[in-house]
């Protein structure tokens, strides 16, 4: 890839590889890979631009010719359900003259109308109807582009590379069989909330790898989440504090057992920085009744997943590179999206899944349901924007992480940076 491929300049290339080069493993990144608009084009062209990106759920497009659309830098994207019940993701442009297709986030439609001057696309973007153009003109020239569109098990990821990453076909492969009881395509979203937090988008994907900060600024969370789940320093800590540390190991241990003879994966899988689609998967035990991720610890909805049968299967997490996590709970699940909006924005949309038969106000309240993340969310917007407004300061410079709490903020950094390493090659 030359450097007018990639459009940045001689200038930021040569800024973006002294930056990597002096950066000290274990440390937080430079202040300019906050803060600078010119390094926030190369993550929208390099990590946005090449990688997959999650971006919805099956439940959202039910039925063909509804769809989805989503914005990554300055591309638009459409993602429909075609008449044979595929799934397809096209460039939210017409091919006449590039006026914006479908103008709302969501909905659904016959046919793809132009709001321009009517250039008419079927559900698999050929060029139907377009008035005017005279007899030489050959329709079949001017189909909608294509986006790589790709579904795991419900999960919904698009790459606008047109080569994208052949590794997600192992990260599906591992996956499915995780994801699977918790049947997704028979979810329905039962609330949706977006949220704009004001520091860049690599501040907001560090915050969510790590559980440091969680005692001191999630009372909500840290009721279902146990204490040891994410990592904690042995050398730390006082002999009750052992015995609990241990008693949580053998919890984990004896709880994988159980699920896992039931046919509910729960080892933990961790690729976040050995491929270019990073994952990670683990299943791990919730606090006091075990059930779900709610401030009472027991299930929200009496409506289990697909054909789960048992309330306390834990929560099984899996994080995705470079923006995406998401909680599977017996009988909702919660996904995050992260969607880049400018050097210092960036948007985090929320959706709650419960079983598409579920009834509100009589299998579930919303409140109860959304109550947890809806906190922690807003209380790590704050957090994110306490960071984005150190990373501004002349007085800052990257600081260590801890090597008990904060090792997956360590490969997402890598990740990160072995990305951007290999775009600019």
């Amino acid at each position: 890839m030359t450097l007018g491929q990639t459009g940045l300049s001689g200038e930021t290339v040569a800024a973006l590889r002294s930056l990597i080069a002096r950066r000290q493993p274990g440390y937080s990144l430079e202040a300019p890979f906050y803060t600078s608009p010119e390094i926030f084009q190369a993550d929208m062209e390099i990590i946005f631009g090449r990688t997959w990106i999650y971006v919805a759920v099956e439940p959202e497009i039910p039925e063909p010719g509804d769809y989805v659309t989503v914005t990554l830098g300055k591309n638009a994207v459409v993602i429909l359900r075609d008449d044979d019940m595929g799934l397809r993701a096209f460039h939210n442009v017409c091919r006449h003259r590039g006026a914006k297709l479908v103008q709302a986030e969501s909905g659904a439609v016959g046919n793809l109308v132009c709001p321009y001057h009517q250039w008419t696309y079927d559900l698999e973007g050929k060029l139907i109807y377009a008035e005017h153009m005279g007899a030489e003109f050959d329709k079949s020239c001017f189909g909608l582009k294509p986006v790589h569109v790709r579904s795991i098990e419900g999960l919904i990821f698009i790459c606008l590379a047109k080569e994208p990453p052949a590794d997600i076909d192992e990260m599906a492969r591992v996956m499915t069989p995780y994801l699977a009881p918790h049947d997704i395509r028979n979810t329905k979203v039962a609330a949706s909330v977006d949220l704009i937090e004001r520091g860049n988008w690599k501040l907001t994907l560090e915050n969510n790898r790590e559980c440091y900060h969680c005692a001191g600024n999630h009372p909500e969370l840290t009721i279902p989440l146990f204490a040891y789940g994410f990592g904690f320093a042995p050398g730390q800590m006082d002999e009750t504090e052992l015995e609990q540390a241990a008693r949580y190991d053998q919890l984990v241990v004896e709880s994988h057992a159980r699920w896992e003879s039931c046919g509910v994966p729960s080892a933990e899988v961790d690729h976040l920085d050995d491929l270019i689609t990073g994952y990670r998967t683990q299943r791990l035990p919730i606090d006091q009744s075990g059930e779900s991720q709610t401030m009472d610890t027991r299930v929200a909805c009496r409506k289990l997943l697909g054909t789960l049968t048992d309330t306390a299967l834990g929560g099984l997490s899996f994080w995705t590179q470079p923006n995406s996590w998401h909680h599977f709970m017996s009988d909702h699940i919660v996904t995050f999206t992260t969607i880049p909006l400018d050097a210092e924005t960036t948007l985090v949309r929320t959706k709650w899944l419960v079983h598409k038969d579920a009834r509100e106000g009589v299998d579930y309240e919303i409140d109860n349901l959304t109550s947890v993340w809806n906190a922690t969310n807003a209380q790590d917007a704050a957090l994110v924007e306490y960071a984005q407004a150190g990373a501004r300061t002349a007085a800052y410079e990257p600081g260590p992480y801890s090597p008990y709490t904060e090792t997956l903020v360590e490969k997402f950094c890598k990740w990160y940076l072995d990305r951007l390493q290999a775009g600019m090659s």
